[in-house]
């Protein structure tokens, strides 16, 4: 069984110490927190041990960092220094250069890594996956409520999740990219965008378009993937899915003004249900005891990383 240290209790280091602690194949045995009262609370939840600060790292197997973005570089690089496998909230940095330098610095210490972009793991993605054959057209939002604790701007905070959708489904990297960003609560930290759009263009002439924004006023994860046949339609909240043919359209008056359209829908059955987060865990694990491909894991990051900046770069 793996000894995991956890660095940040904060919500969701509270989701992970309860992943970490229920999975089966690994014990929550250190909760790193500066705050006391928070890292002591989860410690004591999970029979962990709470410490202010990281310190040595013998006896632990595996790190689960759910700090800060700010404070993901310095951690990171402390832990693979270490040679112990990582599992990193997404952005793995919120800056392209020093997240291709930890994945680099992974790879060179040959330490597990793994970025936390979670919706990999829904159910739902999991299950459109093996549904779709051609995307053309992606289409996707996620929009929630203003949530004061997180300092990021939505592109590294939300964007990026679609962005990796997108760039999974239709299997490269877009060739190019161009969006717009929106600042205006007064309560953000300056420069950190509150909504941002994208589009994304393809080496095959497909097309993704994603709208993230933190002042929704409810939260809202869908994802519409178009073939030329048909409509794959994805909520990411209900992890459910459902798919949309087009068959025929007719008008009801003579003179035009009214109009029937005939759609067939079919609901595919979820058959994995799990929470992604024990999901995203079970692959760390399998990551570490080598039943996953470490290098494959690796290469898949950056590609929305690298997006991001780019988009950022064009203000």
């Amino acid at each position: 069984m793996l000894n995991v240290a956890l660095i940040g209790a904060g919500t969701m280091g509270s989701y992970h110490a309860r992943v970490v602690s229920s999975s089966g194949r690994a014990r929550l045995a250190r909760v790193v927190d500066a705050y006391e009262p928070s890292g002591t609370s989860v410690a004591e939840r999970y029979g962990a041990r709470w410490t202010d600060s990281l310190g040595d790292l013998d006896g632990v197997d595996a790190v689960i960092v759910a700090a800060s973005t700010e404070a993901h570089y310095g951690l990171a690089k402390e832990v693979i220094a270490a040679g112990v496998p990582l599992l990193v909230e997404k952005p793995v940095v919120n800056d392209y250069e020093r997240s291709r330098e930890i994945v680099e610095l992974s790879a060179a210490a040959r330490v597990p890594l793994l970025c936390g972009l979670l919706e990999r793991f829904n159910p739902a993605v999991l299950t459109a996956r093996h549904m779709i054959d051609a995307p053309v057209h992606i289409t996707s939002t996620r929009h929630s409520p203003y949530a004061p604790r997180i300092k990021t701007g939505v592109a590294w905070d939300l964007l990026i999740h679609d962005v990796d959708l997108a760039i999974g489904f239709f299997g490269s990297a877009p060739v190019s990219s161009s969006g717009g960003f929106g600042y205006f609560h007064p309560s953000s930290v300056s420069q950190a965008e509150d909504v941002a759009s994208a589009t994304l263009l393809f080496g095959d002439g497909q097309m993704a378009q994603a709208s993230a924004s933190r002042i929704g006023q409810k939260k809202d994860r869908t994802m519409t993937v178009h073939e030329l046949d048909r409509l794959i339609e994805i909520d990411l909240l209900r992890r459910d899915v459902t798919i949309y043919r087009h068959v025929s359209a007719t008008t009801t008056t003579d003179d035009g003004r009214g109009y029937r359209q005939q759609t067939s829908i079919e609901i595919p059955e979820i058959t994995n249900a799990r929470e992604p987060l024990a999901a995203q865990f079970d692959h760390f694990v399998d990551l570490i005891q080598g039943e996953a491909d470490v290098d494959a894991e690796r290469e898949s990051i950056l590609g929305s990383h690298r997006v991001i900046a780019g988009l950022l770069a064009q203000e």
